[in-house]
């Protein structure tokens, strides 16, 4: 007897239909699974013998052969055990189920029986809405994940019993539905507020400038000035994430495993930060079987690189490429996967190994040449992909013991929302979005300072010691804060301002 089963599989974040055949032969009993599957999909074999037995079902002393077609993909994971063994039972006549070509099904077996939630639910989901399949029958815990997709209906399932009667017409089951706007309204708050932190405004200002325009950003300073407490609260202020860009986000995360039980999106923008000891891999991602690593799980939110002077120079320099083309593509042997990784650095570190160089109320003990190779730890390539470096100082005690409240995440984020809105309108005819992304051609063309504030940049360069990147940098910085004031000209107070964001090109930090 011959059955067939269709499911799907994962391949980076994107999913391929895969089709389960079953053939029960006669013969000595034996249970075979090919079509390039892993560890843990060969390990189904027990997961499926014990659970049919445990479901009230004969399993057949037959020799069973299981293809996973297209066989020439490597298949991983535990998400095919519910099709496999729908199709043994189908294949050996203990269910007719004669509309299984109408369903895909997926979900892993414990040995009871019971159906358990699987990683990659909604990459499934839309894959299935653009071959046009109609039905998914997936566990319980995926329903609200996979309900995202509308066109869908959606089977929730607990055991592999209940499936079986579902598919049989005995028993039925509703397509799962749940409010899209609602879900994403309930993911989409904050645990954190600007208004938390204590002085630091010039640190603060700095931030809305470096969210207005997605500019990557260095904050230099002594330990306890509050770095931290900043850049956990950036994400706050960002633009909220719109629906296309909470669906992509959900895909990642929904392959990594990391989204909660019961989670239908990501709502919020993503913040990681990923201990200094990280290796490549888990920075970039990798793997015998290529993982999305932590620049990918920041896509369209932030990544915080705490101590960046203590992180290998090898694995910071790694982050070059995936900062200026927004994805990183990982090759092995059998595959090459292309993950995402369009993100905001937000990194932080002392400005010298003791940490109190510049620091009044503490004396540095450190010497010049200490200073210069701490420093030199982060290259000169990766600090031209960091638009503004920011002198962090310890918080002043008037501050720290007073009572008033700062200014909330909220209000800053309607003067971000006004200054992407205009970038979106000054872009829309480009693949740009926001003034971080501008190249010479753009700068020539959308930052042209008025005379007054060409010739006050004219005598900066000298006085300071500006490089040709500072230059650049220091014109996207100036146009950022031009569209945060409402203006169509960069002036000489938004020159003087973006002057102050860049104290790694000061030469007072090279002496």
């Amino acid at each position: 007897m011959l059955a067939k089963v269709y499911s799907s599989a994962l391949q980076g974040i994107d999913a391929y239909p895969v089709e389960v055949e079953v053939d029960l032969a006669r013969g000595l009993p034996k249970f075979n699974i090919v079509g390039l599957p892993d560890a843990a999909v060969k390990e189904s074999k027990e997961r499926v013998t014990s659970a049919i037995k445990n479901s009230e079902f004969d399993f057949p002393v037959r020799k069973i052969t299981v293809n996973l077609a297209p066989a020439d993909i490597k298949k991983e994971g535990s998400s095919l055990d519910l099709s496999i063994a729908i199709g043994i039972l189908k294949a050996c006549g203990a269910m007719k189920a004669d509309e299984l070509c109408h369903y895909t099904i997926l979900g892993e077996l414990a040995l009871d029986g019971k159906v358990r939630r699987i990683n990659g639910v909604l990459p499934i989901a839309l894959e299935l809405k653009e071959r046009g399949m109609k039905g998914l029958i997936i566990p319980e815990e995926n329903a609200r994940e996979a309900s995202v997709v509308k066109e869908l209906d959606v089977f929730p399932v607990k055991s592999l019993l209940q499936t079986a009667k579902f598919l049989e017409h005995e028993l039925s089951i509703e397509p799962y539905k749940y409010d899209l706007k609602k879900a994403l309204k309930e993911a989409s708050s904050y645990e954190v507020d600007f208004s938390e932190v204590k002085g630091q405004l010039h640190v603060k200002r700095a931030l809305e400038i470096a969210a207005a325009g997605a500019h990557n950003i260095l904050m230099i300073g002594p330990p306890g000035a509050g770095k931290t407490m900043l850049a956990h609260r950036l994400p706050t202020i960002l633009p909220d994430l719109t629906l296309d860009e909470a669906i992509e986000t959900t895909k990642l995360h929904s392959v990594a495993g990391l989204l909660f039980t019961h989670q239908a999106l990501v709502g919020i923008r993503p913040f990681r930060s990923p201990h200094h000891t990280i290796s490549e891999a888990g920075l970039i991602g990798g793997g015998r079987i290529p993982r999305p690593g932590e620049i990918s799980l920041s896509h369209n939110g932030v990544l915080f690189l705490d101590e960046l002077s203590e992180f290998p120079r090898h694995v910071l320099e790694s982050l070059r490429q995936p900062l200026e083309d927004g994805l990183v593509t990982i090759s092995r042997a059998l595959t090459s996967i292309t993950y995402p990784a369009r993100f905001m650095l937000v990194a932080a570190m002392n400005p010298c190994p003791c940490g109190y160089f510049g620091d009044p109320r503490r004396e540095c003990s450190c010497t010049p040449l200490e200073i210069q190779k701490h420093l030199n730890k982060v290259s000169g390539p990766l600090l031209d992909r960091i638009d503004i470096h920011i002198e962090v100082a310890g918080v002043r005690r008037e501050d720290l013991l007073g009572k008033g409240v700062g200014e909330p995440s909220t209000q800053i984020k309607k003067r971000v929302n006004q200054a992407r809105n205009i970038q979106l309108t000054r872009f829309k005819r480009s693949s740009l979005y926001c003034n971080a992304q501008m190249n010479p051609k753009h700068i020539r063309r959308f930052c042209s300072p008025e005379k007054e504030a060409q010739d006050l940049l004219r005598s900066a360069i000298p006085e300071l010691g500006l490089s040709a990147r500072a230059y650049h940098r220091i014109l996207k910085i100036s146009r950022t804060i031009a569209d945060l004031d409402g203006e169509e000209k960069i002036n000489s107070a938004h020159i003087s301002e973006a002057l102050q964001y860049r104290c790694l090109d000061r030469q007072l930090w090279r002496r």
